[in-house]
C-alpha cells in the first residue's frame, strides 16, 4: 500500500519561504508516477482548498489564484516526491498543508476538487506569523 508523507512546514515569519515535501512510499511505487498530484491546505474553521496540482508528466500545473508567483508545485518521479516551493508567505497561508494522489485520472488532468484525490498524507504545519 502507498503512503505519502510530508514534510519541511514549520514557523516563519511573513516574507520568508518554505519548501514543503512530499514522498511516497510502499509497495505500488509506480502508481506515484502515474499519478496527478496536488497540494491542498485547512486553516481552523475553514474548509480545505486546493493549493497547487501538478500531472503525472509534470508538464502541466494549475494553481489558486491567490498564490500564483508566490509558490510553485513541482515533482521528482524517480525519488517518488512532489515539492512545494512557496516564497513571500503571509499570515493568510496559515494552515495545515496535506499532499494527495489522484490515480484514477488520466492524460494530464489536474484536479482542483478534493474528492477527486483517492490517496492523502497526513500533514503538515505551516505557520506565518506578521
Amino acid at each position: 500500500q502507498v503512503q505519502l508523507v510530508e514534510s519541511g512546514g514549520g514557523l516563519l515569519q511573513a516574507g520568508g519561504s518554505l519548501r514543503l515535501s512530499c514522498a511516497a512510499s510502499g509497495r505500488t511505487l509506480r502508481t506515484f508516477s502515474s499519478s496527478s498530484m496536488g497540494w491542498f491546505r485547512q486553516a481552523p474553521g475553514k474548509e480545505r482548498e486546493f493549493v497547487a496540482g501538478i500531472s503525472w508528466t509534470g508538464y502541466k500545473t494549475h494553481y489558486l489564484d491567490s498564490v500564483k508567483g508566490r509558490f510553485t508545485i513541482s515533482r521528482d518521479n524517480a525519488k517518488n516526491t512532489v515539492y512545494l516551493q512557496m516564497n513571500s508567505l503571509n499570515p493568510e497561508d496559515t494552515a495545515v498543508y496535506y499532499c494527495a494522489a489522484n490515480r484514477l485520472g488520466s492524460g494530464d488532468y489536474v484536479s482542483s476538487i478534493p474528492y477527486e484525490y483517492d490517496l492523502w498524507g497526513q500533514g503538515t504545519q505551516v505557520t506565518v506569523s506578521s
